[in-house]
């Protein structure tokens, strides 16, 4: 391994210098430019064009979320409900990495993946051969008429005020809509759980990543607007990073019992 480049990585801030040196001495194109790329900030997964989630790589664009792997939880989640033939959707899926996972570990899936920005659902669109891709706001950009078996919902619920703490490259990097969400993180999912109800299966389920210390607020928002969520368990063997995965459905109403009295 050129140790300049190793040096000159770990000068820029970079913690892992040794991997992102590896990576992009084996990349295509000119070595130097790229490791100039990457000491003057530009996110690692922009100066290489993909993203690694799961057991893939995923094309990726400047501004477009990656993929964190905490969000393997998520897709965990999701995969233990989903059924081969069910319709999936992801909300804001940026590159779709998520929902491509989820597809590789279930087969058959329908999928339908929207985002609000070109960028992401161009990306999508060649991470997702045969989805159905749809730029638009949330649950807007999908035929009216769409009832889902699986919705993943990974949407922005970073604090407006936490947004100046958060590593330079995302800030500088990353359109900050995918990041932001409103005052205390959870402008985007009240949105999102208040339409919810109406785009769901029966069986439907909607799973969505949070901040453990917002959970029981959205929660409390879940329970007004007619809908069943729960906090599902930690299963991942990787080290707590305090975020949860959370388990939305419809609520089941209610059938009186009646009994015949002779």
């Amino acid at each position: 391994m050129d140790s300049e480049v190793v040096r000159r990585l770990r000068a820029s801030g970079s913690v892992f210098a040794e991997r992102e040196a590896e990576l992009l001495l084996a990349a295509d194109g000119d070595v130097e430019a790229l490791v100039a790329r990457r000491v003057a900030g530009e996110r690692l997964e922009d100066v290489l064009g993909w993203a690694a989630f799961g057991s893939r790589r995923w094309v990726v664009a400047p501004g477009v979320f990656v993929p964190r792997h905490r969000s393997a939880a998520l897709v965990d989640a999701a995969a233990a409900h989903a059924r081969p033939g069910d319709t999936v959707l992801d909300l804001g899926c940026g590159t779709g990495a998520l929902v491509g996972t989820l597809a590789d570990r279930v087969p058959g899936l329908v999928v339908h993946a929207t985002d609000l920005l070109p960028a992401a659902t161009a990306c999508a669109r060649v991470n997702l051969p045969g989805a159905h891709v749809h730029t638009g706001d949330l649950f807007d950009a999908v035929p009216r008429g769409l009832r889902c078996d699986v919705v993943l919902a990974n949407v922005p619920y970073v604090p407006s005020a936490e947004i100046a703490h958060l590593p330079t490259e995302m800030r500088e990097h990353e359109d900050r809509r995918t990041l932001d969400g409103g005052p205390d993180g959870l402008d985007v999912l009240r949105r999102v759980l208040a339409a919810a109800g109406d785009r769901l299966t029966a069986r439907g389920r909607l799973f969505t990543e949070l901040d453990e210390g917002q959970t029981g607020r959205a929660l409390a928002w879940a329970r007004d607007h007619g809908l069943v969520a729960e906090v599902l368990p930690v299963v991942s063997g990787e080290e707590d990073d305090g975020s949860r995965v959370v388990g939305v459905r419809r609520e089941t109403p209610q059938v009186a019992m009646s009994t015949n009295r002779e």
